[in-house]
């Protein structure tokens, strides 16, 4: 059995490299993290904004994704860099919380007012009944029955 070159050896495996290095490294990518952040300047989501600011955390961005850096250490990152202001979601800790919470609270406490509002509604059997027709006079009775024969041909 004959031995491979040493070259041929060395060859492959820095052909190998790249792909085991890109396998290692975490799937974050711009479009994803545009949706996450914010343009300090203009207010709304990156991929929305179109300023020098917004260009500048894009940069910054894809020099992290450069890095192979994850999604969750990118947005530390920009954290870090730019303040907690950037994030487009709050944190979910402390006064913060109320964000996630206080909606929930409002669609529970909507839902349970409909129900009460359904049971009440419900239970009020109806009122008075309805007023019975008037009794027709024997003319207007023969009228009417003269009138049904006539469209029923």
């Amino acid at each position: 059995m004959r031995r491979a070159p040493a070259a041929v050896l060395v060859a492959l495996a820095l052909g190998l490299m790249p792909a085991a290095a890109s396998a290692a490294c975490p799937r974050a990518s711009l479009p994803d993290i545009e949706g996450q952040v914010m343009c300090l300047v203009c207010g709304v989501p990156l991929n929305l904004a179109d300023s020098p600011q917004a260009s500048r955390e894009r940069d910054f961005i894809e020099r992290m994704i450069d890095r192979c850096r994850s999604t969750s250490q990118i947005k530390a990152a920009l954290v870090s860099q730019y303040g907690p202001r950037v994030l487009a979601l709050p944190d979910d800790s402390g006064f913060n919380a109320a964000v996630y919470i206080v909606p929930a609270l409002m669609l529970l406490l909507g839902a349970g007012g409909a129900a009460l509002a359904v049971r009440w509604w419900s239970s009020r059997g109806g009122g008075a009944p309805a007023p019975a027709a008037p009794a027709l006079s024997p003319a207007d009775a023969r009228r009417l029955e003269a009138e049904m024969e006539r469209w029923e041909r």
